[in-house]
């Protein structure tokens, strides 16, 4: 142990010592009136792909009709001449009509040789190598560049060209220093392994990690195509309250604050959904909003206390609408975004481009468990059928209440491809119209695809006594110990009151979902910025 912590030490020491010299560059540069932190902006011309694009295009256009030179059965040194011939005629030809380019970036790599030099520069596109030669940016600036650190941030001036080797770099003209990295990167060719540290420092992983990267770049362009599909569908984007007084509209515990203004305890919403109804009451028949919302709930590899929520309401429809709508989105945002509707999640394909199996709640329980609660007749023939599975429950769950809790037990790991699960029972469904034919049960589907639930829909109950019936149900389970149930809104009656046409509406946990499309294998790998526990405790 002793011996271990004395390596450490040496290790923080030596860290130490190379922030020291990092510090001390900075200090040379601003005695010698070259602050980097002075600079205010910089003009880029292009990013790292758009060169190597814009050029393969103009070399294709001036080199059209150029024939590789046939080296076949040459000596090796004969065949090096011919190829190098060829290649300064080609290098010849693309300088006389020169993609002159500004770029900017992180420094993230480079190699001293001399007079003439290289560097690797990270943009947010990707990354490209530049040729920096002392006779073509100057004495100073070169020797400026040789003791530049990995992690600098340059803006480059120059043209783009291709080596030897055929790779597509910039021969740098003009090299500004604009940013000096005071801190040391981890090291290049093993990235941030770290999960915990990638979590925590989002911004070095971003860095050191092109594919986490990506994963937030698709996920804007997810948030960019929602946006698209709903548009075009003439839905109406908007906001509602985060801090409300009632927080209901799901099943789960709010986070509590006080709004010391007004003297009132309010809570951090827990759903979109009650505002968002009562703007179906006032006329916009088509409505949506993407935002955070809070439970006060564990961390795992599918729940973060604070995610990202998108419900809409669309008047005049029902489940099957909300069906029809969620299928062909889930489809269009997997060609979009994924370029097939076939897509793969660890390993699994899934086929989003085949139409979704539909089933009641009761016919999955009685596809994979072999049960038919159709046949069982009350609440103690329930609890009977749980005892004897073993499956738990509380003195207050009701028959609908243990159906629920079969399916989560039996059924929800079989449904990896697309699959509605439709027709819950009442007891779990405090805001949705009952079935005519079934009063037991309501109009409601959740969509589960990768065993996961992606989506929670209603035939959205408007009948507003029904509803207070029901609001008083729920305050009865808070009563008797369920910390998760909803309580009576009475603005919300009234907005019923006023009158609710005839309505669908959906929620989708955004997070879920970019999970599926990007293959990540956490929900900590879809937020920026998840909720960690503090590193003082």
């Amino acid at each position: 142990m002793a011996e271990k912590n004395q390596q450490n030490g040496g290790q923080q020491q030596d860290i130490n010592q190379l922030l020291k010299v990092r510090r001390d560059k900075l200090k040379d540069l601003q005695d010698a009136g070259k602050d980097p932190f002075v600079i205010t902006k910089y003009d880029q011309t292009h990013h790292s792909t758009d060169v190597k694009t814009e050029y393969t295009a103009h070399e294709e256009q001036l080199l059209a009709g150029r024939q590789e030179p046939n080296v076949e059965g040459m000596e090796d040194a004969q065949k090096k001449e011919v190829l190098n011939n060829d290649y300064n005629e080609r290098r010849a030809i693309m300088d006389a009509s020169p993609i002159p380019v500004s770029i900017a970036g992180r420094m993230m790599f480079k190699r001293v040789m001399g007079k003439a030099s290289f560097c690797n520069i990270q943009d947010l596109k990707g990354n490209i190598q530049v040729y920096v030669a002392r006779d073509a940016i100057g004495e100073e600036s070169y020797a400026a560049f040789k003791k530049a650190d990995i992690g600098d941030i340059f803006g480059i001036k120059g043209f783009a060209f291709r080596t030897k080797t055929g790779e597509i770099s910039i021969h740098a003209e003009e090299m500004t220093m604009l940013t000096k990295s005071l801190q040391i990167l981890p090291e290049k060719f093993h990235g941030l392994t770290d999960t915990d540290m990638r979590y925590r420092q989002r911004y070095v992983d971003l860095i050191m990690n092109q594919e986490s990267k990506e994963v937030f770049i698709k996920r804007s362009q997810i948030l960019k195509e929602i946006r698209n599909f709903l548009d075009a569908r003439n839905f109406m984007e908007v906001e509602t309250p985060m801090l409300v007084s009632n927080a209901g509209g799901a099943a789960a515990r709010p986070f509590e604050t006080h709004y010391n203004a007004l003297d009132e305890d309010v809570k951090l919403r827990i759903s979109l959904e009650l505002y968002l109804k009562r703007l179906i009451v006032g006329g916009l028949e088509r409505v949506y909003e993407i935002g955070r919302v809070f439970r006060n709930e564990g961390v795992d590899t599918r729940h973060n206390p604070e995610f990202t929520l998108m419900e809409l309401y669309q008047a005049y429809t029902d489940y099957e609408g909300m069906m029809e709508l969620t299928e062909s989105m889930f489809r269009y945002l997997a060609e979009k975004v994924c370029g097939t509707t076939k897509i793969s999640y660890n390993g699994i394909e899934i086929d989003l481009g085949k139409p979704f199996e539909r089933l009641t709640m009761n016919e999955a329980i009685k596809k994979y468990a072999g049960i038919d609660f159709d046949t069982v007749a009350d609440d103690a023939a329930a609890k009977k059928l749980a005892d004897e599975h073993h499956i738990e429950y509380e003195d207050r769950h009701t028959k609908g209440d243990i159906v629920n809790l079969f399916f989560e037990e039996y059924c929800e790991k079989e449904l990896i491809q697309p699959t509605f699960i439709m027709d819950h029972p009442i007891e779990i469904s405090p805001l949705t119209k009952k079935k005519p034919s079934v009063p037991s049960k309501v109009e409601r589907f959740e969509l589960f695809i990768n065993t996961w639930e992606m989506c929670n829909a209603y035939s959205e109950l408007n009948d507003p006594i029904d509803q207070r019936e029901r609001f008083a149900a729920q305050d009865a389970a808070f009563e008797a110990g369920d910390e998760e149930a909803n309580h009576t809104d009475e603005d919300f009656l009234n907005a019923l009151e006023i009158g609710m046409p005839p309505t669908g509406g959906i929620g989708y946990g955004i997070d879920r979902l970019v999970m599926l499309l990007t293959d990540s294998q956490a929900i900590r790998d879809v937020l920026l910025f998840p909720t960690m526990k503090s590193l003082d405790k």
